[in-house]
């Protein structure tokens, strides 16, 4: 558990403070997901720890301050008090073909939910369907099983395809369509053409301007939250507080480090009925630490992680990638 978060340090550091200890990595993915091949994150430390600051490299100053605010956090100030000492985690399938699907959930042992991806780009329903009937194959009818779409569907398509889902039992698909009013229609039909898939709202929580329109234009049965994305775990926790959905905590292709704000949102939650996306570490090729946090018996443990100096050292990025994430650190700084 977490110490009282009062005792943390509180100031906010200077973003030569921020600098000083910046420490950029580059980490080989084990197969491709989200298009990404090789995961570029910069780690900080400070007097509470450490932090990881991982915004994709298409996001902007603005979206990239949230992941900065996150990493001070992290590193200077800490977390709030945990209420539980571990936290259930889903394995998390790309979008691979049928036969490589046994070898991915390999990865996650103990696991009893998967989340597959799935509206790949230049891939087809078929290959979706094919995807989720070889994880319902592999994990057993008692397994949840649920899908993400990143917002790739229109209402049409994502009601043919959910309605294709349905044969496989589906806990809930995250992201169908792109945005809240399409969230909002699509539960509509869901629900007038018999077909009991419930949403879950990521993007449209974690990248809106305002994620409680998910909340009044009743879009979405469960949101996803990230905390990086949202800027910190108390910011995360005080938008499921207003939102007044069930949440599940997941990911961004954390390392280690980075993973630890995920599990310690989990476990500040006052309540968590869905196991979470944060077992994603299973997925990169290598660490920053010595002591993972990948999933034992499906579960993670609440702690901190310490990144080793020497794995820094192995996986550091090329001095111009460590220049430009100083660079992005510093145009983020006044918007964080």
């Amino acid at each position: 558990m977490f110490a009282p978060s009062h005792t943390r340090p509180m100031s906010r550091p200077t973003l030569d403070d921020v600098l000083a200890s910046l420490r950029v990595v580059s980490i080989p993915m084990r197969v491709r997901f989200r298009g990404v091949t090789e995961r570029e994150v910069a780690l900080v430390e400070g007097p509470a720890g450490w932090g990881e600051f991982g915004p994709f490299l298409e996001y902007g100053p603005a979206e990239a301050s949230r992941w900065l605010a996150s990493a001070v956090e992290a590193a200077w100030v800490g977390w709030p008090d945990a209420v539980r000492d571990s936290v259930p985690v889903n394995a998390t399938v790309p979008a691979v073909g049928p036969e490589a699907v046994p070898g991915v959930l390999q990865r996650f042992p103990g696991c009893t939910t998967a989340k597959v991806k799935v509206a790949e780009p230049g891939q087809t329903a078929d290959d979706d369907v094919c995807r989720v009937a070889a994880v319902r194959d592999a994990m057993g009818p008692a397994a949840r099983v649920r899908v993400d779409a990143n917002g790739a569907w229109d209402v049409d398509t994502a009601t043919d395809v959910l309605g294709r889902l349905t044969a496989y039992d589906i806990e809930y698909a995250e992201q169908p369509c792109a945005t809240v009013e399409e969230l909002r229609d699509l539960r509509v039909v869901l629900a007038r053409s018999g077909i009991d898939v419930p949403v879950a709202a990521d993007e449209s929580i974690r990248k809106a301007e305002d994620p409680m329109r998910v909340r009044d234009l009743e879009a979405a049965d469960i949101i996803v939250i990230k905390a990086a994305p949202l800027g910190g775990v108390r910011r995360a926790l005080d938008i499921v507080q207003e939102c007044g959905l069930p949440a599940v905590v997941s990911s961004a292709l954390d390392t280690s480090v980075g993973m630890a704000a995920g599990v310690a949102l989990a476990a500040a939650l006052p309540r968590l009925d869905h196991a979470c996306g944060l077992g994603t570490v299973a997925l990169l090729d290598g660490d920053v630490t010595t002591e993972s946090l990948t999933p034992v018996d499906g579960a993670l443990p609440v702690r901190r992680v310490v990144a080793d100096p020497g794995l820094l050292d192995r996986h550091a990025a090329a001095p111009e990638r460590a220049a430009w994430w100083r660079d992005r650190v510093s145009a983020a700084w006044g918007l964080a």
